[in-house]
């Protein structure tokens, strides 16, 4: 069953002789629990894909479907509650909040949704992602790749429908880079997770179920 799907996705900027398409005519499909790769070259369209794929911007054209759900169908602040409910982002910047320790960063959108945080299905992230002592400690007293584990709770900790990772390791070095992968398809199988990442490093890439290759906007192989 299809937890992700676009039909004819377009997203163009400018018009006439300047017009770039950044996206054109996009038809993708991700099955519940796949972890998926999306690879391109800078200026691909694999971070506009993404962007539309989490709902941050809206499409010139076509769908966006998540969880049997068009996002675009949604006003914006509908489509805010779903984004935070259903649709999970890491990105190479981590973008943790500096004066919340561990656990409060990773329980935040939860918090601000006004739910109630499942301590139990928490711990088991905690601890699939190697966190367990860590808990108190401030994004500043952690390395890289500590700082991504905890963005990667944080977005794990809503049971999201889907996981958005957008070049997660880029500010990582090499083995580290590794590490977080490794953890990445890691929750993926321990959790049931739907995993799509953007990248253009093809090694890094091949710890994906499969790879989806994009060029000058339109999908080019599937895997």
């Amino acid at each position: 069953m299809s937890i992700l799907e676009t039909r004819d996705l377009r997203k163009f900027y400018g018009a006439g002789d300047a017009q770039v398409r950044a996206l054109d005519g996009v038809n993708l499909a991700v099955e519940s629990g796949e972890f998926v790769a999306i690879v391109g070259t800078s200026g691909s369209g694999k971070s506009t894909l993404l962007h539309m794929l989490g709902g941050l911007d809206r499409p010139t054209g076509g769908s966006v479907t998540v969880d049997g759900r068009e996002i675009f169908s949604l006003r914006d602040e509908e489509l805010t509650i779903f984004r935070r409910r259903k649709i999970g982002f890491v990105f190479q910047s981590y973008n943790l909040v500096p004066v919340l320790n561990v656990y409060e960063n990773i329980v935040l959108p939860i918090q601000l949704d006004g739910r109630k945080v499942d301590e139990g299905f928490i711990a088991r992230i905690v601890k699939t992602l190697g966190l367990d002592g860590r808990l108190d400690a401030l994004p500043s007293q952690l390395s890289g790749g500590q700082q991504q584990r905890v963005a990667i709770a944080r977005a794990l900790a809503a049971a999201p429908a889907i996981l958005l990772a957008d070049e997660p390791t880029g500010n990582l070095d090499s083995r580290t880079s590794q590490d977080v992968l490794g953890l990445l398809k890691v929750t993926s199988q321990t959790f049931a997770q739907t995993i799509v990442m953007i990248t253009h490093n093809e090694e890094i890439a091949q710890m994906a179920d499969r790879i989806i290759r994009i060029e000058d906007g339109r999908i080019v192989t599937r895997g």
